[in-house]
């Protein structure tokens, strides 16, 4: 996923790429296991990882198809396999299918929030995804934090959108 614009327009690195980035206390097979545990109607299959000359050396990249307008894709620490991004990406579908497409992607995506913060119901999940892609709309970046959580949208149009879980450092603060 690419960063907001900065401000001479050229695109910024995503927080997740950056050094020092913090990462979930988990990897993405034990992730995985929980996920589909927790949704057996909505199943992640196993990821597979991605490679290619411009890959960071710090990460690994890992993608998993759900189905054919669908795909979950993360970031994975190099060493001790952490997730550093969680990332569901819907690709939009013209016709009569093109509305069940997208309300599986928000079924999925709210699935997503939930396994960050159980403790929000289904409906409040689906309304936070839903939130976030209309705030998100149009952007290429769009991000939200909420506690130790920031949600990412990227809205690529035809070619794509992307919601983000990734977790951020949270700072003490000085007395």
């Amino acid at each position: 996923m690419a960063g907001p614009p900065a401000p001479n327009g050229t695109a910024q690195t995503a927080p997740y790429l950056l050094a020092g980035a913090p990462t979930f206390d988990t990897t993405v097979t034990k992730f995985r296991e929980r996920y589909n545990s927790h949704n057996p109607t909505l199943p992640i299959g196993e990821f597979h990882a991605l490679g290619g000359p411009s890959e960071p050396a710090n990460l690994t990249r890992a993608a998993s198809k759900i189905n054919e307008t669908l795909y979950a894709s993360t970031a994975l620490e190099k060493g001790s396999g952490k997730i550093k991004t969680l990332q569901l990406t819907y690709l939009p579908v013209e016709g009569s299918t093109g509305k069940a497409a997208r309300a599986t992607a928000i079924t999925y995506m709210a699935a997503l929030l939930r396994e960050f913060k159980p403790t929000i119901s289904v409906e409040q999940s689906t309304g936070r995804v839903l939130d976030l892609l209309n705030r998100g709309h149009g952007s290429r970046f769009f991000q939200q934090q909420c506690g130790a959580l920031r949600y990412v949208v990227a809205d690529n149009g035809d070619k794509g959108l992307t919601l983000a879980v990734e977790p951020v450092k949270l700072a003490l603060a000085e007395p």
